[in-house]
């Protein structure tokens, strides 16, 4: 017969640990009974969890987040521009008033505490200051009138002479001329119109009222001078002057036209030398030729 051997577990199989003991279940604690009984209508709710308490780190940790969440809401300040001028103006509001009742008060008390005598002088003080006051207001008024009247005088004067000088420019021919008036134009196909003849028809204008006289393209003024020419034609202030010759006259035509045709005058002067003369009134006429003024050499103004 075979020997028979007990089989041996291999050495890296360990053996099952055995299995440990279930602890002892804690016996439950005795409810402890309340001493006093509860009041009706607060009972407790048995489905209520009450919170795990925090840890000590958990709780600081959750406050320091606590504190920069607040100082974040703080600070900076968010406010809008209308806002901002708002506050300012409600400070210097603010300012402004405790500042004028600050005064108000100090010079209250400074009254209340005067003595009667002081009080007076200061009265007296405030009528003298409010007369002179209304002195001073008087004499202004009486400066701005002053004032005004020299201005206006000076514009008066000022238009005055520019009103002078214009009359004189349309005189002395420096300055043109416009308004109501005749053209007096001469024919002179024979050539027989010497100077004297034009010489004669502007005297005659000039007794008529004439304020202004162009010949031609020459201006007619107080030194104006004619002279004939050698081989026809005639010369006005050193100017040559062709037939036709055409008469510019500013003035009143109602008296203009008849005194060249009176009996024996301008016109029946030029008539008899072959010449015709044709007289147009007209409500605007421009003598517009101007002269250069010269300055005299030896003549100068008489002292008054």
């Amino acid at each position: 017969m075979p020997e028979l051997r007990p089989v041996l577990a291999p050495e890296h199989s360990p053996l099952p640990a055995p299995a440990p003991e279930p602890a002892p279940k804690p016996a439950p604690e005795p409810e402890e009974e309340s001493g006093a009984e509860e009041e009706p209508g607060f009972e407790e709710d048995p489905e209520e969890v009450e919170p795990a308490p925090m840890s000590v780190s958990a709780q600081a940790v959750d406050r320091h987040a606590g504190r920069r969440r607040l100082k974040a809401a703080l600070w900076p300040p968010r406010m809008s521009r209308g806002q901002l001028v708002v506050a300012v103006l409600l400070f210097a509001l603010g300012l402004g008033l405790a500042i004028q009742v600050r005064s108000t008060n100090d010079h209250h008390s400074q009254l209340r505490g005067a003595r009667q005598e002081d009080l007076v002088r200061i009265l007296d003080e405030l009528d003298s200051r409010q007369q002179r006051l209304q002195q001073e207001k008087a004499e202004l008024e009486q400066s701005l009138a002053k004032l005004e009247n020299s201005s206006n005088q000076a514009k008066e004067a000022q238009e005055q002479t520019r009103k002078k000088v214009t009359e004189l420019g349309v005189l002395a021919g420096t300055v043109k001329a416009t308004g109501p008036g005749i053209v007096l134009t001469v024919d002179d196909p024979q050539g027989q119109v010497k100077a004297d003849m034009l010489l004669d028809t502007l005297q005659e204008l000039r007794a008529a009222g004439a304020e202004a006289i162009q010949i031609n393209d020459v201006r007619v003024v107080v030194n104006t001078y004619f002279t004939d020419v050698s081989g026809g034609g005639v010369q006005i202030d050193g100017k040559k002057v062709s037939a036709p010759y055409r008469f510019t006259v500013v003035g009143n035509p109602q008296d203009l036209t008849p005194a060249l045709n009176i009996p024996g005058g301008v016109v029946r002067t030029l008539e008899s030398h072959q010449a015709r003369a044709t007289i147009s009134q007209q409500q605007k006429v421009v003598v517009d030729a101007l002269v250069d003024l010269k300055t005299p050499q030896y003549a100068k103004p008489a002292p008054k």
